[in-house]
């Protein structure tokens, strides 16, 4: 399968934001943003006047790099929620919300998405008492996500749960220390996705 490799702070560095990638150091004065804010490479310092179409495919390449995802995974999704009723644009983020690796991390299992996808690739998330090892399954309301009960002291899993400083929990999603894991209480709406992302512009784009 597929996969990005290299360096992640580049990636931030690129988008000129902190796209939390590797999880609690993006939160400290490590992070590759604050020491170095502007992009990576020899011309990175130079001021360049965007065009319409480069600010709209800088925007898809940062929600892709958000989620860690591919472009045929990713078109995959817009095609989805372009089909769906709503706007094509909230459609296509709460379907990338609603992704299990997203939520292991958003529940604060795993300090990154990558790490996140990692612990469902190799069989230690369950979703209602059954183990799932596909990122990209979509949750739904009521479904229960938790870390198996054998890899509860696994040490990405403590690093994640015993980190000084974590993303907020999402108001759609519950989350149960004492059983270490997670309920999803509904849909996600645009107003709960609190991303830096002008999803219109993504539509914009693929609309050509």
């Amino acid at each position: 399968m597929a996969r990005a490799i290299g360096s992640v702070c580049k990636l931030c560095r690129r988008e000129q934001m902190k796209l939390f990638l590797k999880g609690e150091r993006c939160l400290t004065d490590k992070c590759a943003v604050n020491k170095r804010p502007f992009p990576p490479g020899e011309h990175g310092k130079k001021q360049r006047k965007g065009t319409d179409y480069g600010i709209q495919l800088r925007e898809k390449q940062r929600a892709k790099r958000i989620y860690g995802l591919l472009e045929t995974q990713f078109r995959r999704y817009y095609e989805i929620g372009s089909k769906q009723k709503g706007k094509t644009g909230d459609n296509l983020l709460k379907l990338l919300e609603r992704r299990l690796d997203n939520v292991v991390y958003r529940l604060n299992f795993a300090t990154s998405r990558r790490e996140a996808r990692q612990l469902v690739r190799h069989r230690h998330i369950e979703v209602n008492g059954r183990i799932v090892d596909i990122p990209s399954y979509l949750l739904k309301p009521d479904d229960i996500i938790s870390v198996k009960e054998k890899s509860k002291n696994l040490e990405p899993v403590k690093r994640a749960l015993e980190a000084t400083i974590t993303p907020e929990i999402p108001v759609w999603l519950e989350r149960n220390m004492e059983k270490l894991n997670g309920t999803v209480l509904s849909l996600p709406s645009r107003e709960e996705i609190d991303l830096p992302i002008k999803e219109h512009l993504i539509v914009e784009l693929y609309s050509k």
